[in-house]
């Protein structure tokens, strides 16, 4: 029973994020996006290695 949730909830996850592009490229578009906004909050920290 529960592997049959865990695929169902990861089937509905993986048509929410790729429903959200049209196409392959919409979704690197998306991709680099959050990219760039992982870059930026990086460079806005310092950048500081957190170990």
């Amino acid at each position: 029973m529960k592997r049959v949730l865990a695929m169902a909830l990861l089937l509905a996850f993986a048509g929410a994020v790729l429903g959200g592009c049209n196409t392959t490229e919409g979704f690197g578009k998306d991709l680099k996006k959050v990219g760039e906004k992982v870059e930026g909050a990086a460079e806005e920290t310092g950048g500081t290695d957190p170990r």
